[in-house]
C-alpha cells in the first residue's frame, strides 16, 4: 500500500495533469457498471461534459458503480497509469465519492490522489498450471467443499504456522482491511502504516489464532495440505483459481493504481473513521 507521502505526491501529479490539460480541458473518460442506476448516471454525465471515447485517451477516468466495479477499473488502469475518480452508484461505495452531476470538472481539479500498490498472487493448481493475478483489496484462499481447509503458512521462507484448519485465510492491503478482512474480524490498517493484515477465516485449529500484521515487504506462501480431500480455491479480488496447492503473494511496488478522492473524504480519513464506528 501507499506510504503517507504518496497522498501529497499524488495530489501534485493530479495538479500537474490539470496544468498540462488546461483548467477546463481535462480529457475525461466515463465508465460504468451494468447496473441501471450507473447506466443512467453515465448517460447524464456524457450529455453534460465533454469527454473522450476511450480510457487510453483520458487524463482521468470517472467510474460509476460500486466498490466492485471500482476495483475492476483500478486494476484495468494499472497498466495505463491513468487516475480513477469514482462516484457511487452502488451499495456501500467505500472507495467512491458521493455522486453528483454538478461541478464535476472542479471536483476533479480539487481531488487528492493516492497510489495503491497491489498484491500479486501466483497460484499453482494441483495439475501444475500457474495463474497470476493482482488484487487491490485482498488475496484469499477458501475451502471448496464441506471439508475444512488445512493450510501451512510461510512468511519470507520461514514456516510460521503449520496445519491451520479453517474455512480459509486472507492477506489484505490497508485499502482492503475494511472490506472482507474486517468481516473476518481482522484489524483495520491505516494508510501509510506499511503493513499487511494476515487474517484467518473461521479458524478451528489453532482456535485462538487471530492472525498477524506483516511488513509490506513480506512474501507470504500458503501451502495446501490434502488437496484431494480438502480442495481449496484462491481469489485475488474477483479473480478465482480453483483447486490450488500453493499460493504465493507479495506486494508489487513496480506498478500502482491511482485513486482520486474529494479532499474532505479521502481514503486515509475514511479508514481512520472506520476504527471509531460502532
Amino acid at each position: 500500500m501507499a506510504e503517507a507521502p504518496a497522498l501529497e505526491e499524488g495530489a501534485k501529479e493530479a495538479a500537474q495533469t490539470g496544468r498540462r490539460a488546461g483548467r477546463h480541458d481535462l480529457r475525461i473518460a466515463f465508465v460504468a457498471s451494468e447496473a441501471e442506476e450507473a447506466q443512467r448516471a453515465l448517460a447524464t454525465l456524457k450529455r453534460r461534459y465533454k469527454h473522450v471515447p476511450t480510457t487510453e485517451e483520458a487524463d482521468v477516468v470517472v467510474a460509476l458503480g460500486g466498490d466492485g466495479f471500482m476495483l475492476q477499473t483500478l486494476r484495468a488502469m494499472i497498466g495505463q497509469g491513468t487516475p480513477v475518480y469514482g462516484m457511487n452508484r452502488g451499495t456501500v461505495g467505500f472507495l467512491m465519492n458521493e455522486y453528483s452531476d454538478d461541478g464535476l470538472t472542479d471536483r476533479l481539479h480539487k481531488a487528492q490522489s493516492l497510489k495503491l500498490y497491489p498484491l500479486r498472487m501466483s497460484a499453482t493448481r494441483v495439475d501444475g498450471t500457474v495463474v497470476e493475478a493482482i488484487a487491490i483489496n485482498e488475496v484469499s484462499v477458501f475451502r471448496e467443499t464441506r471439508q475444512a481447509a488445512k493450510i501451512d503458512i510461510r512468511v519470507d521462507g520461514v514456516s510460521r504456522l503449520n496445519g491451520l484448519i479453517c474455512d480459509g485465510v486472507l492477506l489484505a492491503t490497508p485499502a482492503g482491511s475494511t472490506a472482507y478482512n474486517l468481516s473476518a474480524h481482522g484489524p483495520i490498517v491505516p494508510v501509510g502504516a506499511g503493513v499487511l493484515a494476515l487474517t484467518p477465516i473461521s479458524a478451528f485449529r489453532p482456535r485462538r489464532w487471530r492472525g498477524a500484521l506483516l511488513p509490506q515487504s513480506a512474501r507470504v506462501e500458503f501451502e495446501i495440505r490434502s488437496t484431494a480431500k480438502r480442495p481449496v480455491s484462491a481469489v485475488a479480488d474477483s479473480t478465482e483459481v480453483r483447486d490450488v496447492r500453493h499460493v504465493a503473494i507479495h506486494e508489487d511496488r513496480t506498478v500502482a493504481a491511482t485513486i482520486m478522492f474529494d479532499p474532505e473524504h479521502n481514503l486515509e480519513e475514511r479508514i481512520l473513521k472506520e476504527q471509531f464506528t460502532a
